[in-house]
């Protein structure tokens, strides 16, 4: 049925977003066999607490129909430890890697929740009973291991830096595809502006900093800077009151081209190959797809010099935070002279078809790896 293919589980607790996007590429550029099992993208919380029982229940159950895996990829939203119980109990045993798409040791809350640990306890206990570890960047993997390590400073009585050393081990540095076709197919459809577009097209949410974008923005409207702007991005109930602040404020002079969610991927694309300079003021980013799609579509990027940024973009394309609203009035100004193919380019060694064997390779590795 499989044609002798390796059989790869992918579990997704949340599946939604760049996690979607992520397994969606994969089952489509990789040549292996697969089976998708998820819940969808809500309460990510629970999701981490309580995803591994009914995931385990649904294993067994495949298992039960006839479908054996020759092995498991899931994210941090599933708790491996419980799941790997569970499935002993079961008498299923079968090699588990974790993609870390994010890392709740790095991740920066809204507020200081003294329940955190939770979270950052299950993200430790994965990677120390999963047998393979992929991170999507080194900030990504280099700020986990930091944290692990504070972490166990706090312990006493015992030495836990072994746990360090075998995470280490069985860890690797993989950067995600990305899917670019719908940008590609726009390229070339959409007449441009002489005034020069600024792209933000990332979640409305505080770690992403949007206060210190749209302050800059309206420092530069003030002061007459010529712009126009596209703001795209996924957004909730709840969101920082200065997007409709700035939306009101930068309407009165009819500075604004789009303002709030694409319906579809290709108006995404579309509204993307009109913009000139593509902007990032996280306070946390693992990787960063939202950029790279805004670079593939001829923007020039413009981000923070740190995080996962330095591993990405050369020193020319980044900033000094305590800078921000200079570098945009500079990186504006420079936008005549943009040279749409360069910016294209630097997204190129990210796309599924270039990355494609590499995951082939891993994946296969974890198909043959002995479990002890």
């Amino acid at each position: 049925m499989n044609n002798g293919k390796k059989h790869i589980l992918l579990i997704e607790p949340y599946y939604g977003g760049s996690h979607k996007a992520f397994l969606d590429g994969m089952q489509e550029h990789i040549d292996l066999a697969f089976t998708l099992l998820t819940l969808p993208a809500r309460k990510w919380k629970m999701r981490m607490q309580t995803a591994a029982p009914w995931m385990a229940e649904q294993i067994a159950r495949l298992y039960r129909q006839g479908k054996v895996f020759d092995a498991v990829l899931c994210s941090t939203f599933l708790d491996v430890a419980v799941l790997r119980s569970l499935l002993a109990t079961k008498g299923i045993r079968v090699p588990v890697a974790v993609y870390f798409h994010e890392n709740q040791f790095a991740y920066p809350g809204r507020i200081k929740d003294p329940a955190s640990f939770q979270f950052t306890n299950i993200n430790w206990t994965t990677a120390l009973t999963a047998d393979r570890l992929f991170f999507n960047s080194s900030f990504n993997f280099e700020s986990f291991l930091a944290g692990i390590k504070l972490f166990l400073k706090k312990v006493s009585g015992v030495d836990l830096g072994f746990c360090l050393d075998s995470i280490r081990q069985k860890s690797s540095v993989l950067y995600p595809g990305i899917d670019f076709s719908a940008i590609d197919r726009n390229l070339f459809v959409n007449s441009r502006d002489d005034r020069p577009v600024i792209v933000w097209n990332h979640r409305w949410e505080h770690d992403k900093d949007p206060e210190t974008f749209f302050s800059a923005l309206l420092e530069l409207q003030k002061e007459g800077v010529d712009f126009r702007l596209i703001v795209l991005g996924q957004h909730f109930d709840r969101r920082p009151k200065i997007f409709s602040l700035a939306e009101e404020q930068l309407r009165r002079d009819k500075r604004i081209i789009h303002f709030g969610y694409a319906s579809s991927r290709d108006q995404y694309a579309r509204l993307l190959c009109q913009g000139d300079l593509v902007v990032s003021t996280a306070l946390h980013e693992f990787f960063g797809i939202s950029m790279l799609e805004g670079v593939r579509a001829g923007c020039r990027p413009l981000v923070p010099d740190d995080l996962s940024y330095p591993e990405l973009y050369p020193k020319k394309f980044r900033y000094s935070r305590k800078s921000f609203a200079g570098s945009l009035r500079q990186a504006l100004a420079e936008t005549a002279t943009n040279r749409r193919e360069d910016y294209q380019h630097l997204a190129e060694s990210f796309s599924w078809p270039l990355v494609a064997d590499t995951y082939q390779q891993h994946l296969q590795e974890l198909c043959r790896h002995k479990i002890r």
